[in-house]
């Protein structure tokens, strides 16, 4: 049971597959044998010089092999061609060359597009291969013990070294960190002796200095130490990834060599990282290049620390394994700094520094035994994957590895180069990181068939073309799928009418309107546009994470076909509704899920689409579908059941509250609440059976009222007159009462006034 499900999928997988590679070879873009074989990996030609029927277009020549050979075309008229591979013969050694370790050294592909070529790479571990060992020491004055020990240690490295190798280096170089504050006291004094005991030797503060470039002179190496001093700063961190991007990017001035190339850094402390600068008003980032003057780092004061990132990326361009060689407390620290770059140690210092050389040994033993195989940056449209015959292997990766890898054994990489479209010649390195040695890919596409044709006008081209892969290729002024069409004989104006779509732009500005159809151009990265007016490319679609269509699916005609179990726009979510289904139904059947999201429409929101903020609930247009199925009356009286089935209505006795309040034909107010249901426009409404209807008006109240109202109105102001009146005289009253109290107490009339003038008679005297 089993194995018929087994091949029953197998089938169904094969039988997909066929109809993919159909789809891609039955573009309308294809005129050529090239324009084919561009088209998919799985695309082949027909050249059979009548295999098209008059007026079937060139493009019915390409399809897959099998599904040409079942339209009637020979076997000898298939073009359908492979990859090849083709092994460069390696280059003798010269005299004293260091042994090669990757076998082949050069390859070149002739690479169809789509169609993957595999090829192995043997590597192998030879005895003698030389080693370069730079020491990098910290020399602020928590290191003065270990200073004293790494004097002794030269000639004990380098003979540890050629024991296991036979062939090694060894070179010197020490760091502190920026002469600035707040990393050292800028006190001038202080710069020149920044060590706290005055009585030992103590040189400036620096920091990074190259003291010996690579040597197989072991006693220079401690004669050369031997000179160093310590030194000394104020904070615990120290500036060693600055020292560790000079190192890797100083080649010549260190002296790196072909060789396996080891760095070793030796601290008790932790290290300033890009951004730190800051701290000290230094703004501008590590450029990554050598800026030794005098053997010393001449930008430390105005470059910021570099970041892990540039530090890894530039180790890993050199082929230079980093051994941190670190005190106990700070073991966590650089294992965790270990994890970001790639072929990379961790040691434990003692207390002196006493147990170096076994650190250096034992990081070089595991660090050669494990060989990691990679690429540098690949050319555009190039993809690369590894698997290995070492155990854990065999699925493809981004990176060929196998551990265990002793002297002498051999370990085969098998390496998949798959180019996805046409390109200029390329090529690129492949080796074992930390090794110097590289095998470089040469790479060229097959975008073009190689027919043999004849160079003469040929019959089948009416005498106007030669034959090119079974296909016309018409002289100039002719034109057709027989070079039928000359130029000047038809109406231009009708010809070109027919290449333009809905009267617009001639081929849609991409093509060339010949004899009635449209020649469609290439795109600007190979392609070529296609339709009928030339309306489509494959190579503008929506983009995820920087790749077109996510990566899962394919371009076709400026939208993504996603590949099965992907949706969206760019099919970069997986295809599922589950989180977009309710009880009652895909979003409350008020969107569409997309990339298990639901998408709402008009106005709806949440997770679900359950709420829309916005919404208002149609009391006023819903009142007459209320009215026809509450009561049987209003404007859908007789169509009732169609014009509301929108809603579901049930009457009650009694409504606790309610939503709406709408008048119907008769003035009565009709009372009911609206439930919204799954949907747009969907309710369940329940109506109160009684209706608030309006009373007449009562006449006679109204005519008494009046009256009354007069009445009161008129007594009213009767009473105000009369009021002011009284007023008045009682005002008038008060002020007379006192001015007869007034001539009582002083006798004299308040209405009389004394003579203003008083005349005397001369002749009349009161004596006589």
């Amino acid at each position: 049971m089993l194995q018929a499900v087994c091949l029953r999928g197998l089938f169904l997988l094969l039988v997909v597959r066929q109809v993919y590679m159909e789809e891609q070879c039955l573009k309308a873009s294809v005129n050529t044998c090239g324009d084919c074989i561009k088209s998919g990996s799985g695309c082949a030609w027909c050249k059979d010089l009548n295999f098209t029927k008059a007026g079937e277009q060139e493009a019915a020549r390409c399809n897959t092999a099998a599904m040409l050979r079942d339209k009637g075309c020979s076997s000898n008229g298939i073009i359908n061609p492979k990859n090849d591979f083709i092994k460069t013969k390696d280059k003798p050694l010269a005299p004293g060359a260091n042994p090669v370790q990757i076998q082949p050294q050069e390859v070149q592909l002739n690479l169809r597009p789509g169609l993957p070529q595999t090829f192995q790479l043997h590597f192998k571990r030879a005895i003698g291969y030389p080693v370069d060992l730079y020491y990098l020491m910290d020399l602020s004055y928590s290191m003065k013990d270990d200073l004293e020990n790494v004097k002794q240690l030269g000639n004990n490295l380098l003979t540890e070294l050629t024991r296991i190798t036979g062939n090694a280096r060894i070179g010197f170089g020490s760091f502190v960190d920026k002469t600035l504050l707040p990393y050292t006291d800028t006190n001038e004094a202080k710069l020149q002796r920044p060590c706290s005991d005055k009585s030992e030797p103590c040189q400036p503060a620096f920091g990074f200095q190259h003291v010996l470039s690579l040597t197989k002179d072991g006693t220079k190496f401690r004669d050369m130490v031997a000179k160093q001093h310590i030194s000394g700063n104020l904070d615990p961190p120290e500036g060693s990834l600055d020292a560790i991007m000079q190192v890797a990017v100083c080649v010549k001035d260190i002296g790196w060599g072909n060789s396996t190339r080891l760095l070793v850094l030796a601290t008790d402390d932790g290290f300033h990282m890009a951004g730190d600068g800051k701290l000290a008003a230094i703004l501008e980032p590590n450029k990554e290049t050598c800026e030794l003057v005098k053997n010393k780092y001449s930008k430390s004061n105005l470059w910021d620390y570099p970041s892990v990132g540039q530090i890894a990326r530039k180790l890993e361009e050199q082929n230079i394994q980093p051994i941190f060689a670190v005190t106990k407390k700070m073991e966590t620290v650089y294992t965790e700094l270990s994890k970001l770059i790639p072929k990379s140690a961790v040691g434990v210092l003692s207390e002196d520094s006493s147990n170096v050389v076994k650190i250096i040994v034992d990081a070089y033993n595991n660090l050669t035994s494990e060989v990691i195989l990679a690429h540098e940056a690949l050319p555009d449209f190039i993809s690369v994957k590894y698997t290995s015959d070492c155990k854990g292997g065999e699925s493809p990766s981004e990176k060929g590895k196998c551990d265990n890898v002793n002297i002498g054994k051999e370990v085969i990489f098998n390496v998949t180069v798959t180019v996805d479209r046409c390109i200029t010649s390329q090529s690129f390195l492949i080796g074992p990181l930390g090794f110097s040695e590289k095998m470089r890919v040469n790479i060229r596409t097959r975008c073009e068939c190689e027919c043999d044709d004849s160079n003469q006008p040929h019959p089948h081209c009416g005498g106007n073309g030669k034959v090119v892969c079974g296909s016309c290729s018409c002289d100039p002024g002719f034109l057709g799928q027989r070079c039928e069409c000359k130029l000047g004989q038809k109406d231009e104006a009708s010809l070109k009418a027919q290449c333009r779509k809905d009267n617009g732009t001639e081929c849609e500005g991409k093509g060339d309107c010949l004899c009635g159809r449209c020649q469609c151009y290439s795109t600007d990265s190979g392609g070529n546009f296609y339709g009928e007016f030339c309306e489509c490319d494959d190579e503008h679609c929506e983009k995820a994470n920087n790749t077109q269509c996510a990566g899962h699916g394919k371009c076709k005609c400026g939208k993504c076909e996603c590949d099965q179990g992907y949706e969206g726009p760019a099919c970069d979510c997986i295809k599922s509704d589950k989180d977009c289904m309710t009880d009652e139904g895909v979003c409350h059947e008020r969107g569409k899920c997309e990339c298990n999201v639901c998408k709402c429409e008009r106005g709806y929101s949440g997770a679900k689409c359950k709420t829309c903020s916005s919404c208002q609930r149609p009391c006023k247009e819903s009142g007459s579908c209320v009215e026809c199925l509450a009561f049987g009356t209003g404007p859908f009286e007789k169509n009732c059941s169609k014009a509301c089935n929108h809603l579901k209505q049930e009457t009650v006795e009694r409504l606790l509250k309610y939503d709406c309040r709408v008048r119907d034909k008769e003035g009565c107010w009709m009372l009911f609440t609206m439930t919204e249901q799954r949907g747009f426009d969907k309710y369940f409404v329940k109506v109160l059976q009684a209706r608030e209807c309006p009373e007449g008006p009562n006449i006679a109240a109204i005519v008494g009222g009046s009256l009354a109202a007069v009445a009161l109105i008129g007594l009213l102001i009767l009473l105000i007159i009369k009021g002011v009146l009284y007023a008045s005289d009682l005002r008038e009253w008060k002020r007379f009462e006192k001015d007869r109290k007034h001539e009582k107490t002083s006798g004299t009339n308040p209405l009389f006034q004394n003579a203003t003038t008083t005349i005397q008679n001369p002749t009349f005297s009161g004596d006589s």
